[in-house]
């Protein structure tokens, strides 16, 4: 089983990483942090309500970048499936230093199956977050991604379970553009925007962690996330007729956290 286990966090991320393994422009490797706190309430059996609230660095831990805040309610259905529904407000400051708001909704099922000590986990999470744009032809208003993320659980002790995985991001409805590209002269030719078709993955993300539980009430979770992401940079004007450049930006992303959680 543990062969099991190591076979499908690597082919998990062996197919990503090879398409992500193309020319772009890379932006290098940034350093940050993650501060959170839950409150879990329990209103049935296999029914929880719960909101969260979390701050984020970047820059080498120099820059608070962005604040969210999370309310939803998750439902187990049985030993192996959970469903879960959550609305998330994000303030997020851009490369420009200013500070954008962002509505995102999310809907999640997750399968899990226990073996001894060891937990493996399935979670499909479907994501919709809606911003406002200044150019539909470069960006779009309202993004629809797909997370996939594996899980593996070891219960180390009675209060501390270790745990590491894969999550796959996928944008679903990103703005494509075809075009011709002539690498000696650098200039575009016969483009076309397609409209909002563009289906890529966009970020592979490895996480490494530990929750402790000081009792049934408080808990605390920390973890180290490496980031490899993907994004696309379209430069067009906003009449959608004419294509500046269009590449992908690769940067990577290491981020230690903890999180904080009260559960009743």
């Amino acid at each position: 089983m543990k062969k099991l286990i190591i076979f499908s966090l690597a082919a998990m991320l062996a197919v990503p990483m090879s398409i992500l393994a193309q020319d772009a422009k890379d932006d290098g490797t940034d350093f940050g942090g993650r501060v959170s706190a839950e409150v879990d309430k329990k209103l049935m059996k296999g029914l929880h309500a719960f909101v969260n609230g979390e701050a984020r660095l970047n820059d080498n831990f120099g820059n608070f970048y962005r604040y969210q805040g999370t309310v939803g309610a998750s439902y187990k259905v049985n030993n192996y499936l959970k469903t879960a529904l959550s609305y998330t407000f994000i303030e997020n400051k851009n490369s420009k230093d200013e500070w954008k708001i962002r509505n995102r909704f999310t809907f999640d099922i997750t399968g899990s199956y226990r073996f001894g000590d060891f937990k493996l986990s399935l979670r499909e999470r479907l994501q919709l977050t809606c911003k406002d744009v200044n150019n539909k032809y470069q960006d779009v208003a309202k993004g629809l991604t797909l997370r996939s993320r594996l899980m593996v659980q070891y219960k180390a002790l009675d209060a501390l379970t270790p745990y590491a995985y894969v999550d796959v991001r996928n944008t679903l409805n990103a703005p494509k553009w075809t075009y011709d590209f002539d690498d000696e002269t650098g200039i575009f030719s016969n483009y076309s925007y397609e409209g909002n078709k563009d289906v890529y993955i966009n970020r592979v993300r490895l996480g490494l962690g530990a929750e402790w539980e000081l009792s049934k009430q408080h808990s605390f979770d920390f973890f180290c996330l490496y980031d490899f992401c993907n994004e696309k940079d379209i430069d067009s004007n906003k009449k959608g007729t004419k294509l500046f450049y269009s590449f992908n930006h690769h940067s990577q992303n290491i981020s230690l956290g903890v999180g904080y959680k009260f559960s009743f």
